[in-house]
């Protein structure tokens, strides 16, 4: 699997580009989508999660709204990017409420779990513009 150490590569085939530092994002805190043998998640979509999304990411038990200082986690808004776990994505993908993705910034591991289609179609048109 992918490491920091290593280039890793985006569903583009370009070097992954990080998703977010602000909230800071990623199984190692990095700000970008990168995993490794430690991540049973898999958490290498950067979406832009919507309303939708983390009330149905509740609605399942994943609680992304609300501060977790313990954990330095603030608590996610509508707007800001984050690494999903790719099998959360597709459920939420399969349940009609899959938040934008942000391609450049989603790692290519995530073609193992949903199609290339998949993730275009729900393409942030405004990647690199916030």
């Amino acid at each position: 699997m992918s490491t920091p150490l290593e280039t890793a590569h985006n569903v583009l085939g370009t070097p992954l580009v990080p998703c977010s530092y602000d909230p800071l994002t990623g199984y190692l805190r990095d700000g970008c989508c990168h995993l490794d043998e430690q991540d049973a998640g898999t958490h290498v979509v950067c979406a832009r999660v919507t309303q939708e999304f983390l009330d149905y990411s509740l609605s399942q038990g994943n609680d992304l709204i609300t501060p977790r200082p313990e954990w330095r986690f603030a608590g996610l808004r509508p707007g800001d990017r984050w690494c999903l776990c790719v099998l959360r994505w597709r459920q939420a993908l399969e349940a009609g409420v899959a938040p934008p993705v942000v391609l450049e910034s989603t790692h290519n591991k995530a073609l193992e779990f949903v199609t290339f289609a998949q993730l275009k179609a729900h393409a942030w048109l405004g990647a690199g513009r916030d």
